[in-house]
């Protein structure tokens, strides 16, 4: 079962009134969306987005299931697109908004998905596993050269051209179809000697998924077109599970915070990206102990949430 991870912060940050028109860009199970309409009550509106079909059904089943108030609109779309599939179906201006950037534990469970290296099974990764690239199309098409690079940029991994090297070596023998077999490789050509605790594979199935889905393209898209959809007073909060992506969310809220620059002739003026935030949160918010405890998948996860203001 996928837990909602800072559900209570997050609801917190979004602030949901009575009546408030939220869009969920990453709607998994709806776990966070339940809570937010629970407060948003009857006349409350939903614009679930998941690129995922299979969660997208679980999610209006969950919905029915816990008679959660308000009018759900669930689309099959990428977060990436929130700004077309939002007009489309009439969500011009919104109170709220969320994503939550975390693979799910479905999906991590599931071993046909092909994100776990614990578990063997296609080596896939593609959330909308209906179309596209996957793993294993990736892993045989590029060179060592760019195996490395994407190593380096998307999984932050030191080790990333000996690994690139061995997987070369390796898929000159066979190719590389299944998750374990993918693994095994990248283990023996890293060790364990520096990865405390984590496992080898880490980093480079991080990198792998992140391409595969395109997942950088679709948060620098989300975020401006969702600050974009925000009515003066609405909130956007984003929940980030690798350093990468939490760099991004922080960098792009800081250019629509912008600031207040002194003048040589005197006075100031604001610089900064339009429409213009302000932070909700000073700082990314994490997990509380008893909560990493109870969900272990919780210890990477922060929160940031800005709020849009008059420009």
């Amino acid at each position: 079962m996928h837990i909602p991870v800072l559900l209570e912060e997050t609801v917190a940050a979004l602030n949901p009134q009575p009546g408030c028109v939220y869009i969920d860009g990453t709607l998994g199970q709806a776990g966070h969306a339940s809570a937010v309409m629970r407060l948003a009550g009857a006349q409350g509106r939903l614009l679930g987005i998941d690129r995922d079909g299979e969660a997208l059904e679980r999610a209006k089943n969950n919905l029915l299931r816990d008679q959660i108030p308000g009018t759900h609109t669930l689309v099959h779309g990428a977060h990436g697109d929130i700004g077309a599939i939002a007009r489309a179906n009439g969500f011009e201006q919104v109170d709220a908004i969320l994503l939550d950037l975390g693979v799910s534990s479905d999906q991590l469970d599931t071993p046909e998905r092909g994100f776990s290296f614990r578990q063997d099974g296609p080596l896939d990764m593609r959330m909308r596993n209906d179309a596209g690239e996957t793993a294993a199309d990736l892993v045989a098409r590029l060179s060592v050269q760019e195996m490395t690079d994407l190593f380096r940029e998307l999984g932050e991994e030191k080790r990333a051209f000996a690994i690139a090297k061995a997987i070369d070596r390796d898929r000159r023998k066979a190719p590389f179809t299944r998750t374990l077999q993918l693994a095994d490789c990248v283990a023996k050509a890293v060790g364990t000697a520096h990865t405390k605790g984590r496992h080898p594979a880490t980093r480079v199935f991080q990198a792998l998924r992140m391409a595969v889905n395109d997942e950088m393209g679709d948060l620098r898209k989300a975020l401006e077109a969702g600050i974009e959809l925000l009515k003066p007073g609405g909130r956007m909060a984003i929940l980030t599970f690798e350093s990468l992506t939490d760099r991004v969310v922080k960098q792009t809220f800081k250019a629509h915070c912008g600031q207040e620059v002194s003048l040589m002739q005197g006075g100031s003026e604001w610089r900064g990206t339009l429409p213009k935030t302000e932070l909700i949160l000073k700082k990314a918010v994490s997990g509380q102990q008893e909560e990493l405890e109870s969900n272990p998948r919780a210890r990477s996860a922060k929160l940031r949430a800005v709020r849009r203001v008059e420009d």
